[in-house]
């Protein structure tokens, strides 16, 4: 998780917000930015208060906190409403993200690409094992994932799409407003997990992830 999290924040400052920038100006790089950070805290918040606190964990936080009556049982409706809108929370913003960079020249971003692929990995593991350690079944997390790669696919295509003949401003304050929400994620839920998990090493393998998604970046 720590060298996907160092892989997305390098991808975010070189090819995201940097196309932004050149795009949009400073003006739309710093309101979506802004919008794209509130955003996302907002709906982590709420949905954090109905069972989604934990849902990149895989120590089965979600399980103890219940049984410790620190919040919703997570094995309740409302809980498990919770963690797939927390999950498609996370992955809609890096989705949209790759489809907009398509609209540079129609070539689609290796850095993004690359690193949207190495943080989800980790993280859908890592999510996997919570929710089976909290008492969720094998078919119940399958099709949350299942949902949120369909939910995702969509919002890259849209984001190719309905972006397609907007301003560049529009699309900069939009590529903004993604980098915002996804920088937001990772210090909010990768970034602590990895720290719990991996110790020391978390700040080694997170410079490593942005020197390589740097080094992409340049060809």
């Amino acid at each position: 998780m720590a060298f996907g999290a160092g892989v997305l924040v390098s991808a975010l400052a070189f090819s995201l917000t940097r196309e932004a920038f050149d795009r949009g100006g400073a003006g739309a790089v710093l309101i979506g930015l802004a919008l794209g950070a509130l955003s996302f805290f907002g709906g982590d918040v709420l949905l954090s208060r109905h069972g989604a606190r934990d849902r990149k964990r895989s120590g089965g936080q979600k399980n103890a906190d219940a049984k410790a009556g620190s919040g919703r049982d997570p094995s309740g409706g409302g809980g498990g409403l919770a963690l797939a809108l927390g999950a498609l929370l996370d992955g809609i913003p890096e989705s949209a993200a790759i489809g907009i960079t398509l609209l540079g020249g129609g070539s689609l971003g290796v850095p993004m690409v690359t690193a949207v692929f190495l943080s989800n990995v980790p993280e859908g593991m890592s999510s996997a094992a919570g929710m089976r350690k909290s008492g969720r079944s094998t078919s119940y997390i399958l099709l949350l994932w299942a949902g949120v790669t369909v939910a995702s696919a969509l919002a890259s295509f849209l984001g190719f799409v309905l972006l397609g003949y907007a301003s560049d401003v529009v699309v900069g304050g939009v590529q903004a407003f993604a980098a915002g929400a996804i920088i937001t994620m990772l210090a909010d839920t990768m970034m602590p997990e990895a720290y719990e998990r991996g110790g020391p090493t978390t700040g080694l393998l997170t410079a490593l992830g942005f020197i390589l998604s740097f080094l992409l970046s340049q060809f």
